[in-house]
């Protein structure tokens, strides 16, 4: 059975984006990007929001042809266009870069699609993992929390009606002090 993995970047102060959609204080080094791309590359597909998918599509489909990229950004580009991607959107007619649209989140669909062999599924966006959320779709988290206070911005995690219980898995410091919380669902 496939995991639906939410993968996000957080500040101390649980901000996922600063004002105005600001990511600027995101201390991506070549050693974090490095640990993106392991544990991204033998996934299954992106699950991202209309959003997520146009700021990816925006930048990562020919990153890898920038002479400044580092090599994990050029490793990334290479995964991120080759790896199977649906969006979720009522407004997108079309995505491009090996993308399918699909409407509404439907619970049972998503479960058939993690049923399917294949590796897990990452899900990006934070509107799209709420509503993940809401439909205790979501059977692991990976938080990196950055060492800065934002202040104000958007949170990750709106408020829930009830708890989620979670079991720590992992836990590791990077050499830039960004900390990575790792979390499995308990069922």
């Amino acid at each position: 059975m496939r995991k639906i993995v939410v993968q996000m970047s957080l500040s101390l102060d649980g901000f996922f984006e600063g004002p105005g959609g600001d990511i600027g204080w995101h201390q991506v080094d070549e050693e974090l990007h490095q640990h993106f791309n392991d544990v991204i590359a033998p996934m299954g597909g992106f699950l991202s929001g209309r959003v997520s998918h146009e700021l990816m599509a925006a930048y990562w489909p020919t990153a890898d042809q920038d002479p400044a990229a580092s090599g994990p950004e050029r490793e990334f580009a290479r995964i991120w266009r080759d790896m199977p991607k649906i969006v979720y959107s009522r407004t997108l007619d079309h995505a491009d870069w090996n993308a399918t649209v699909v409407r509404e989140v439907d619970v049972e669909q998503v479960r058939k699609l993690t049923a399917e062999p294949g590796g897990d599924l990452a899900l990006g966006g934070a509107d799209l993992a709420a509503t993940f959320a809401r439909h205790d779709l979501i059977d692991e988290y990976r938080i990196y929390v950055h060492p800065v206070l934002v202040g104000r911005g958007r949170r990750l995690f709106p408020d829930a009606e009830t708890p989620t219980g979670l079991r720590l898995v992992e836990s590791r410091v990077f050499g830039n002090g960004v900390v990575l919380l790792r979390h499995q669902r308990v069922r």
